[in-house]
């Protein structure tokens, strides 16, 4: 375990207690569109104040393909360690606190997402699901299959463009991608996830959508193209068990 720890970057204190879970995330697209802050602020539970950058909120869709994951002191399992994710996003506060409100998460693997709504009560959805990469472009390709939910599709093809640069601090770019925290509505109240990594390697991206309903199966609308686009080879990431806030 120790050369999992040492893949992440220790230049941020760790969480308190033993981290619960390691994922590698791969061939990440970063997605933004501002959104109006009344169609994501109506959608937050009590505790949670919506994060604006100069005013504006946005939502993200983050398009990724997970390897590696296994629980602490465990190896990867088979059929449950790599698979592709798909998620919809925005950013809150709760007091000093900056973090991401998940609107959907889906993935191309049942158990993936039963152990996500279980264990965090995560907006998980099942979804066929495909990823390839040729010369450097990656093909992206989710159709959400789990009954009785929105329908949602995400076609797409993307490429960095531009050297890696990390983001600088005050940035619109810091803002939207280095966030060590996610939130969640649990069954006893609100519920605080640590998450620890290195600061994203990000690039400049290209990126050509065909299909994109994901906005709008979670009542939301996504006019035009993205005004943000970022693209991530690689981040190694530990997550911490969830933990309710004492307000």
């Amino acid at each position: 375990m120790r050369s999992i720890v040492a893949a992440v970057s220790l230049s941020r204190p760790l969480p308190r207690g033993w981290w619960a879970m390691y994922q590698r995330w791969n061939d990440l697209l970063f997605a933004h569109w501002p959104v109006p802050a009344e169609d994501l602020r109506r959608r937050l539970p009590p505790g949670l104040e919506l994060d604006l950058f100069d005013g504006q909120a946005w939502l993200g869709v983050v398009a990724f393909r997970m390897s590696g994951v296994r629980l602490h002191g465990m190896p990867p399992l088979p059929g449950l360690s790599a698979f592709p994710e798909l998620n919809v996003r925005t950013y809150v506060r709760c007091g000093e606190q900056r973090g991401v409100w998940f609107l959907s998460l889906d993935a191309a693997s049942r158990a993936a997402v039963s152990a996500a709504r279980l264990w965090f009560n995560l907006p998980y959805f099942e979804a066929q699901m495909n990823i390839v990469e040729s010369g450097g472009e990656i093909t992206y390709r989710s159709r959400r299959t789990q009954r009785a939910a929105s329908s949602a599709e995400f076609r797409a093809s993307y490429e960095p463009i531009a050297p890696v640069e990390l983001a600088h601090e005050g940035t619109l770019e810091e803002f939207l991608t280095e966030r060590y925290c996610l939130y969640v509505n649990g069954r006893r109240g609100l519920v605080r996830g640590e998450i620890h990594h290195s600061p994203w390697p990000l690039q400049r991206a290209r990126a050509d959508i065909g299909t994109n309903t994901m906005g709008l199966a979670s009542e939301v609308t996504l006019d035009g193209p993205p005004a943000q686009l970022h693209f991530a080879r690689r981040l190694d990431v530990l997550i911490w068990p969830p933990r309710a806030v004492v307000s």
